[in-house]
C-alpha cells in the first residue's frame, strides 16, 4: 500500500503536494485547481476549488493501480469534511489502527475530528473511484459574516470542541444527481465558478438535511430499492436527459431497466423528487427553451424533436415553467440578437 501525507488543509496546497507524489499535469482556471494523472500509478482527474465562508471543494474522479492510504492531520481549526460517493467505494478511519468506517456508492457521510488527529483515507487499487468532499472550516464566534460555520459547529462540536465523529449515512440519489449536475458544467471561468458554487452549497444542504433525517428516522429515508436497483435509476435519468426525443413511457423504462413500475416511481421520487412522467416533460422543456434560444428551429420543429407531439400542449406546460409562450421567448431572443 502506498501512504501519503498531506501537510496542509489549503486546498491548492493540497494538489500541489498530489502532484509531487503522482506526477501528471497541474492547471488552475478561475481559482480552481485540476490535476490530470495519466501514468503508472494511476488514471483520472483530481480537482479542488475554495469559496468565501470557510467552504472548499474535492472532487476525487480515479482509478488507482495500487492501494493508497492518504493521511491528513486535522489543524488547530478542525474542518468538517461532508463526503459523498457516487462510484466504487473508499474507507476512512482516525490513526492507523482506528476503526475503519466505508462509504459505499450513493452514502453520504460527515467526519470531524479532535486537534492533531490523524484522518486516513483508503482507497483500492483497480477500482474506479468517484468521489467529493466538502470541507467547512470552524470559525470563531466572534468573526463576522459566517453563520453556516457556526451553526455546523452547534450541530457537530461539543462544547464550541471537535471531537473524533463518523457518520455514515443512508443512501441518497439526490445528491447523486447535484453531483451529475456538476459534472456536466460546460462553462469556463467565473461562469464555471459561479455554478459549482452553487450546487456545492446544495450538496451541503442535502447532507445536511440527511443526517438530520436519519436521526429522526423518518419514513422519507426508508426505501426498499437495493444500491444496483438504484443504479440502475441513476441510468435510466441519463438515458432520458439523452434520449428524450424518443416515446419514453414508464413501461418502456421498467422493461429497459428491469424495474418493477412501483421501483421506478420510488427511484425518481428518491432522486428527483417528481415521478417519472413528470421528470420526462420537465426535460424536454428545458432542452425546448435551449433550442428555441439557440437555434433558427421554429416552434414546431422544436417540439417534434424533443418527443412532444401536441403544440398546443407544449405551449401550455412551457408557459407555466416561463411565464411566456414559446413564440413570445422567440420573439424576444429574436428581437436581443438584432438589437444586439
Amino acid at each position: 500500500m502506498k501512504t501519503i501525507t498531506l501537510k496542509t488543509a489549503k486546498i491548492h496546497q493540497v494538489l500541489e503536494q498530489l502532484q509531487t507524489t503522482f506526477a501528471g499535469k497541474l492547471t488552475t482556471d478561475a481559482k480552481e485547481h485540476i490535476l490530470e494523472i495519466d501514468n503508472p500509478i494511476g488514471k483520472g482527474i483530481i480537482k479542488g476549488i475554495s469559496f468565501k465562508g470557510g467552504i472548499s471543494y474535492m472532487e476525487f474522479d480515479m482509478e488507482f493501480t495500487e492501494d493508497i492510504a492518504m493521511v491528513a492531520s486535522s489543524p488547530d481549526h478542525t474542518p468538517i469534511c461532508f463526503a459523498y460517493c457516487s462510484q466504487g467505494h473508499f474507507m476512512h478511519s482516525f490513526g492507523t489502527n482506528g476503526e475503519k468506517h466505508e462509504l459505499e456508492n450513493f452514502q453520504t457521510g460527515i467526519i470531524t475530528s479532535k486537534k492533531s488527529q490523524d484522518n486516513l483515507l483508503y482507497f483500492e487499487k483497480d477500482m474506479r473511484l468517484k468521489m467529493i468532499l466538502i470541507l467547512v472550516s470552524p470559525t470563531s464566534r466572534s468573526a463576522n459574516g459566517n453563520h453556516l460555520s457556526e451553526e455546523l459547529q452547534k450541530l457537530f462540536f461539543k462544547n464550541d470542541k471537535a471531537q473524533n465523529f463518523a457518520y455514515v449515512g443512508s443512501y441518497n440519489l439526490k445528491v447523486a444527481e447535484r453531483v451529475r449536475q456538476l459534472n456536466s458544467i460546460d462553462e469556463t471561468g467565473i461562469a464555471r465558478r459561479l455554478m459549482v458554487e452553487g450546487l456545492v452549497h446544495l450538496i451541503l444542504a442535502l447532507e445536511i438535511q440527511q443526517h438530520s433525517d436519519d436521526l429522526k428516522k423518518t419514513d422519507l429515508q426508508e426505501s426498499s430499492l437495493t444500491k444496483n436497483e438504484m443504479e440502475v435509476v441513476r441510468e435510466l435519468s441519463l438515458f432520458v436527459n439523452n434520449y428524450p426525443e424518443k416515446q419514453l413511457s414508464v413501461t418502456y423504462l421498467c422493461k429497459k431497466g428491469g424495474l418493477s413500475p412501483s421501483k421506478l416511481q420510488e427511484g425518481f421520487k428518491l432522486m428527483h423528487g417528481t415521478t417519472v412522467t413528470d421528470y420526462i416533460r420537465d426535460v424536454r422543456v428545458q432542452l425546448a427553451e435551449n433550442l428555441i434560444k439557440t437555434t433558427d428551429m421554429n416552434i414546431s420543429e422544436v417540439v417534434y424533436s424533443i418527443g412532444f407531439i401536441s403544440r398546443s400542449y407544449f405551449s401550455k406546460i412551457f408557459k407555466a415553467k416561463y411565464n411566456c409562450s414559446p413564440k413570445e421567448y422567440k420573439d424576444k431572443q429574436r428581437n436581443f440578437a438584432i438589437s444586439a
